[in-house]
C-alpha cells in the first residue's frame, strides 16, 4: 500500500531543513511561551521545561505555578509566577482560572508541563481552560492523565491548537474514552501504528508525539512521520514537549513540519 501520508526522518538528518534555516535570530522574534505546572510537593516538570525551552529558543518563557510554591521558588526562578492553590496538595485551586487565562493570552504558546497532582479542582481548571482558550496548548506528563475525563473537551477544541505529547498508555486512555473503534495496543507493529496515527488524527484535531519501538512518532491532520532514537530516553516527555512547543509556536502554519524537526533540534 502506498502509505503518501508517512514520512522517515533520519537522524541528524531533517526531513524539513528550511525550518532550521529559517529560525529566528532575534529573541525579540522568537516568540513568548507559558509554561503552567506544579504543586506543592514538586516543580521539576516545570522547570526542566522552562530550561529546555530556553534551549529550544523561544524568546521569553515565563512560568507560571501553585502560590504554595513561592516560598520555595520565588527566590530562585524569576520567570516564575503564582496562581491561587489547594489547601493540603498545593495544587491549583480552581481561582486559578484567571491566572491561567492571563498568562495564556501574553503569550503565542502554552506548555502545560505535568506535575499537577492527582486533584479534582485542578481538573475542573485544566477543562475550563482549554474550554475558554482557544489557542496553542501542548498537554504532557501527568496533564495527560486528566484526558480520560475531558477527552471531548479536548478533542472539541479548534483545530490547530492542540499537541498531546503522551506515552502509549495514555494515548490508549484518550482513545478510549473517545469511545475510539479501533483499540492502541501495545503489541502494535510500527507500520499498523502509522496508520493508526493517520486515522485518528483525521478524524480528530488534536496533533498527537508518541514513542514507540525506540521510536518517536508525530501525527497531524493524518499525516504522521516517524523518528528512530539513536539511543532509548526513558525520561522523554518534557524535552520533546517543550521543545515541540517552541517549534510549533515558531511556525504556525507549518505545525506538522514544525513538530517533526523538533525531534531533531
Amino acid at each position: 500500500m502506498d502509505k503518501t501520508y508517512w514520512q522517515r526522518q533520519e537522524p541528524g538528518k531533517p526531513l524539513f531543513p528550511s525550518l532550521l534555516w529559517s529560525r529566528p535570530e532575534n529573541r525579540q522574534h522568537a516568540g513568548k511561551l507559558s509554561i503552567i505546572g506544579g504543586n506543592l510537593h514538586s516543580f521539576a516538570a516545570a522547570a526542566g521545561a522552562y530550561a529546555e525551552a530556553v534551549k529550544a529558543g523561544s524568546g521569553t518563557v515565563r512560568v507560571l505555578l501553585p502560590d504554595a510554591l513561592r516560598k520555595t521558588v520565588g527566590p530562585v526562578l524569576e520567570a516564575g509566577e503564582f496562581a491561587p492553590s489547594t489547601p493540603g496538595s498545593g495544587s491549583f485551586s480552581q481561582k486559578a482560572l484567571d491566572e491561567w487565562l492571563l498568562q495564556a493570552n501574553w503569550s503565542e504558546g502554552v506548555l502545560v508541563a505535568g506535575d499537577l497532582g492527582r486533584n479534582a479542582e485542578t481538573a475542573i481548571v485544566l477543562e475550563k481552560f482549554l474550554s475558554k482558550f482557544p489557542a496553542q496548548v501542548t498537554l504532557t506528563k501527568d496533564a495527560g492523565d486528566y484526558l480520560s475525563s475531558i477527552a471531548q473537551t479536548v478533542a472539541n477544541r479548534p483545530p490547530h491548537s492542540t499537541l498531546l505529547v503522551l506515552s502509549l498508555a495514555q494515548l490508549q486512555r484518550y482513545a478510549t474514552a473517545l469511545k475510539y473503534p479501533e483499540p492502541i495496543t501495545f503489541s502494535m507493529d510500527l507500520l499498523r501504528l502509522v496508520d493508526w496515527l493517520h486515522d485518528f488524527t483525521t478524524a480528530y484535531t488534536p496533533f498527537i508525539i508518541v514513542k514507540h519501538l525506540d521510536t518517536m512518532f508525530v501525527a497531524a491532520q493524518g499525516e504522521v512521520s516517524t523518528t528512530k532514537l539513536t539511543q532509548d530516553v526513558a525520561i522523554w516527555r518534557t524535552r520533546t514537549a517543550a521543545h515541540a512547543a517552541v517549534w510549533w509556536m515558531q511556525n504556525p502554519g507549518q505545525p506538522f513540519e514544525a513538530l517533526t524537526t523538533a525531534l531533531i533540534d
